[in-house]
């Protein structure tokens, strides 16, 4: 079963995924192939990440090429980058990545998912 789960929502340029579990390469390799589709559609999109439950990830996940053009493509696509219950050292990444590229990252806790879709102005479709 995948670790990863597309959320539909009500704005088309809002990308939105569930993690929840170990990511896989495949999963890496599919949330990268959803992505660089919005990057084609639209100058900028937001992205919403919640983490049920983080395990990790695989080793070579992010070595996977539609991963990897996925990331180089997110420095100057990705406009604000939004994430719920993430592990801490993932929080803390998140929340200084503002200073290295142009994103405003928010982090909220675990039960803020709703203010977390408010702040996008966005809910699950």
């Amino acid at each position: 079963m995948s670790a990863v789960r597309h959320l539909p929502t009500t704005r088309d340029d809002l990308l939105a995924f569930r993690i929840d579990g170990e990511v896989g390469a495949d999963d890496m390799a599919a949330m990268a192939r959803r992505v660089n589709a919005a990057f084609d559609r639209h100058d900028t999109i937001d992205m919403l990440l919640i983490f049920d439950r983080f395990i990790g990830r695989d080793t070579g996940a992010t070595f996977d090429a539609e991963a990897m053009k996925a990331q180089f493509r997110s420095l100057t696509k990705v406009d604000r980058y939004v994430v719920v219950g993430a592990p801490d050292s993932a929080r803390r990444m998140i929340e200084t990545i503002g200073s290295v590229i142009p994103v405003t990252p928010m982090a909220f806790d675990k039960g803020d998912e709703e203010k977390a879709w408010i702040e996008l102005g966005a809910r699950p479709a």
